[in-house]
């Protein structure tokens, strides 16, 4: 049985949103827009695996929203809603949850990651993430799912739970969703630190770029970014051991529309001190409009809640027929 080719996707609305989350996803699924149906979710039911503040939590699920439509998401050609919404994704979470084997959720290096020597106190959402992750993407036959290397494993037990449900059912009924990581900078390290990924946690606000940040704010960061005592290499092999230079440079790279070979050709022997107000100069170009657009949309969350609502309602009238279906091949009775 063949499907027809849809794109499922999603950001966590926590705040916060930076570089990384642009150039490693958000950017990358525009022009998906061109090639299959697209649906992209803001997961604020996987949000809750952590302490939220209920007010800021729907601020956030508004600006992620925002962020979606200033980076060229189209809430008319794609689908934009937040989780919560739709209650059929808690409810195929339990039932594929009934597939899934703990065998294979105890394989899940992000739980172990997160939870650490506390896994004892961990919550049950933490553990069962990725099988609300795989209801998320086979709630609407998802074909397509942009991921990030961090996420590869959760998809892969989502295509495992598709595959389980196909077997004992002989049916083919769930696609077994493909992995698409798109882009050169699809992990865009810290300013800070170019060993670790650029993230929304840091304690350090310097450690990354906002998509909200201002034109002064962002070339501050990047002339405050940690850099090494050498020029700038002259072939892409000889950023091996230099993981601040590396990452500046993809950063470029990526936001040019170049390659890394291209970038590090540019620059070859310069001064960290020009190159960083090249990338400065670059990113504000880029990231500015985008933010002054986020800013403009958040600052009328009545647009950005009927985009939500029309976005679930789309949303309701794939995920309802598919979860019918799935309770009726089940034997679940529904009068």
């Amino acid at each position: 049985m063949s499907f027809p080719n849809r794109v499922f996707s999603g950001v966590q609305p926590t705040g916060n949103l930076h570089l990384g989350n642009y150039l490693g996803a958000i950017r990358n699924w525009v022009p998906l827009q061109d090639q299959a149906e697209t649906i992209f979710c803001i997961v604020d039911l996987h949000a809750l695996t952590a302490p939220q503040d209920p007010v800021l939590l729907k601020t956030q699920t508004r600006e992620v929203t925002a962020a979606y439509i200033a980076a060229g998401i189209d809430p008319e050609r794609s689908i934009i809603f937040n989780q919560s919404a739709v209650a059929a994704h808690s409810e195929l979470s339990w039932l594929l949850g009934c597939y899934a084997p703990l065998g294979w959720l105890n394989r899940m290096t992000q739980f172990k990651e997160k939870a650490g020597k506390q896994r004892d106190n961990a919550v049950l959402g933490l553990y069962a993430y990725p099988v609300l992750m795989a209801a998320d993407i086979l709630l609407y036959k998802g074909t397509h799912v942009p991921v990030g290397e961090d996420q590869k494993q959760h998809l892969e037990l989502a295509r495992d739970i598709a595959g389980a449900f196909n077997r004992r059912y002989e049916v083919e009924f769930f696609p077994l969703p493909e992995p698409q990581i798109l882009g050169a900078a699809t992990r865009v390290m810290s300013l800070r630190d170019g060993t670790k990924k650029m993230s929304k946690s840091d304690a350090s606000d310097y450690s990354r770029i906002n998509m909200t940040d201002d034109a002064d704010t962002v070339a501050l960061k990047i002339q405050k970014a940690k850099t090494d005592p050498h020029p700038l290499p002259d072939t892409a092999a000889a950023l091996d051991g230099r993981p601040e230079a590396d990452n500046l440079l993809g950063i470029y790279a990526a936001l040019a529309g170049q390659t890394r070979d291209q970038a590090v050709a540019r620059f070859a022997g310069q001064p960290f001190s020009s190159f960083k107000r090249e990338l400065a100069d670059l990113s504000v170009s880029v990231l500015g409009p985008i933010g002054a657009e986020m800013k403009r949309l958040v600052g009328d969350p009545g647009h950005i809640d009927k985009i939500l609502k029309r976005g679930a309602e789309r949303a309701h009238a794939i995920a309802d027929k598919v979860l019918a279906d799935t309770q009726d091949i089940i034997g679940l009775l529904k009068p």
